[in-house]
């Protein structure tokens, strides 16, 4: 993992095609802008989390029928 210190504007660059730009700093809290292609997913973790286990749910159910 790496882990880098940013400001408020400052941006990390992964690969050719995304940023990822700190925006706001408050309360203990940071605030990330992210610039990626269309065609790739961005998202929270715990949202892809929540479609992978009813997305495996419904693959359970769907083969106890």
């Amino acid at each position: 993992m790496l882990v880098v210190s940013r400001k408020i504007g400052e941006r990390i660059l992964i690969g050719d095609k995304i940023a990822v730009t700190v925006v706001k700093l408050a309360g203990g809290a940071v605030r990330l802008g992210v610039e990626a292609p269309a065609e790739m997913a961005v998202m929270r973790e715990e949202l892809a989390i929540e479609i992978r286990e009813a997305e495996e749910a419904a693959a359970v159910e769907a083969s106890e029928r």
